[in-house]
């Protein structure tokens, strides 16, 4: 094998390499761009449940104040409700 040879062999295996790693390269971007889209799918899912849980601190709060308007309500209720009719007393013959 003559110099132009070996230029030619040395060309022609740079092409494969470079092929192969355009290739490769692309298959890489390919995957890249699944996890991004991945990615972005639960960051917006996890924005959500933090949108959604941002207030449960007031749980504790509301629990107390519902206590005191169930309280407040029962007051209000024995303050409407009308006191029981006297029974009649029957004669004893």
């Amino acid at each position: 094998m003559n110099d132009q040879g070996y230029w030619f062999l040395a060309l022609g295996l740079g092409l494969v390499v470079a092929v192969v790693v355009v290739v490769l390269l692309e298959m890489l971007l390919r995957q890249v761009h699944r996890i991004e889209r991945g990615a972005g799918g639960v960051w917006r899912a996890g924005k959500q449940v933090a949108g959604n849980t941002a207030t449960t601190w007031l749980l504790g709060e509301t629990s107390d104040r519902l206590d005191d308007l169930i309280e407040e309500a029962g007051r209000h209720a024995e303050l409407l409700t009308p006191p029981p009719a006297p029974a009649a007393r029957h004669a004893v013959r």
